[in-house]
């Protein structure tokens, strides 16, 4: 006798937790348009959870019941809740049908304010279908699930398996999508932009970014998402979700990516004499144009291989672009025209081991010289008494790193023939 109570009671309290949560009235499972979800009551029990509000006795003597949800869209309309492939417990004296309604809660939870919706299902032993009219938009309405024992010998309401799916115009709801506008050619040390665009997505959430798989970035509610860190190869995705109610994940994944480096080579800064010409020696890939500038004093800056004839010393910008992806590339060249005393019109400070310092040739044959930078507003950035490559600019002033631009130099030579020297000096970062 022992042994049989304790396997009885060891029956009841596995029962008792394998049971879901919607055992209650109070937490409902929610169904989702065209969505079929498996359900069970097995161990479901009114008389022992708080919130089984089944005390009602529509079409039905409710028992072992089990609560589901629904809210109706902006319109409401019709719907069908169809239940399929019930599979019953089978102990002796348990019933083998089960019994559903529909129910509209002026107050969640409270039988007295129930009011039944649509045709019940009762005793029923295969699928069945509620069908009700006309339901309220933007509403709550829950369905009744329950274990029948009705029938002679019958002592055990009946616990089932069984799958339950809903439709209607009183659920239905436009179908979302995304959209990413972007291409899968990317063009090397540039920053790519990716953008996302939803549709039929209300509620949305965040844009959750991944590469190869790993999370880069989250962005809500902006959909543009920039980088510069994309190699060959690399593949893109995006998930996003829509709506507050019966939740849907969007996805989205491009073609892997496809990085293009343009080649761009100005060829080896060059130093003429006054009225001398010499020849660019431009570089650039297949299926590529070129353009020089400034175009003057150039004999065609969309070639190659142009002649210069520069009256003073000059910087020249190549610009090659890839005529398939769009991609570009710059390099530069500087034509020293030496006058006697050189003085640059451009340089750039930025680390690289080429033309980082203002260097003015045949500044030495005046060691006395004042050297004087000033920005565009007349302010002084940089003073020198004497000059020479160890002493040259470097493009920082009293308060650190200037910014790109032009900038204004003065130069007393401190000579009787040549006392001052002014010009500007372009600073290209």
């Amino acid at each position: 006798m022992r042994i049989t109570i304790l396997i009885i009671l060891l029956f009841s309290v596995q029962n008792c937790f394998s049971q879901m949560s919607y055992n209650n009235c109070d937490s409902p499972l929610e169904l989702c348009p065209n969505v079929t979800v498996t359900v069970n009551n097995i161990g479901a029990n009114k008389t022992l959870c708080g919130g089984c509000e089944d005390d009602f006795n529509f079409c039905f003597i409710p028992a072992n019941t089990i609560w589901l949800t629904f809210t109706t869209n902006d319109l409401g309309g019709d719907i069908q809740i169809s239940f399929l492939n019930p599979a019953f417990e089978n102990q002796p004296g348990q019933g083998t049908s089960y019994n559903a309604n529909l129910i509209e809660a002026a107050i969640p939870c409270n039988s007295a304010s129930y009011t039944l919706i649509g045709n019940c299902i009762a005793g029923a032993t295969g699928g069945q279908t509620i069908n009700a009219t006309g339901l309220a938009p933007n509403s709550t309405y829950y369905i009744a699930l329950s274990g029948d024992q009705s029938g002679t010998g019958i002592t055990i309401p009946a616990e089932f398996n069984m799958d339950v799916s809903i439709a209607g115009t009183a659920v239905d709801r436009p179908v979302p999508y995304m959209n990413l506008g972007t291409s899968a050619i990317v063009c090397a040390g540039e920053i790519t932009t990716i953008m996302a665009e939803r549709f039929n997505c209300p509620d949305s959430g965040a844009f959750r970014w991944f590469v190869n798989g790993n999370l880069i970035g989250v962005t809500n509610p902006d959909s543009m998402f920039f980088t510069s860190a994309l190699q060959d190869g690399d593949v893109i995705h995006v998930e996003t979700s829509c709506f507050a109610s019966c939740p849907v994940t969007l996805t989205q994944t491009l073609p892997p990516v496809t990085v293009v480096t343009v080649l761009a080579d100005a060829g080896d800064d060059v130093i003429i004499s006054e009225g001398e010409v010499t020849q660019l020696q431009g570089a650039a890939g297949l299926n590529s144009t070129v353009l020089w500038t400034p175009s003057y004093a150039l004999s065609d800056p969309t070639i190659r291989f142009p002649i210069a004839n520069p009256g003073e010393t000059t910087t020249y910008t190549l610009t090659v672009t890839d005529t398939i992806s769009g991609c570009t590339a710059t390099d530069y060249v500087t034509v020293t025209v030496n006058k006697g005393l050189f003085i640059p019109n451009t340089f750039s400070p930025n680390n690289d081991g080429e033309n980082d310092t203002w260097e003015i040739l045949g500044i030495e044959t005046y060691p006395d010289c004042l050297v004087n930078i000033y920005n565009r507003w007349g302010q002084l950035v940089f003073q020198s008494t004497g000059y020479n490559k160890e002493k040259a600019w470097n493009g920082e002033g009293k308060a650190g790193k200037v910014n790109e631009g032009v900038y204004f130099y003065e130069i007393q030579l401190r000579d009787p023939e040549k006392q001052i020297v002014k010009g500007s000096i372009t600073l290209i970062r």
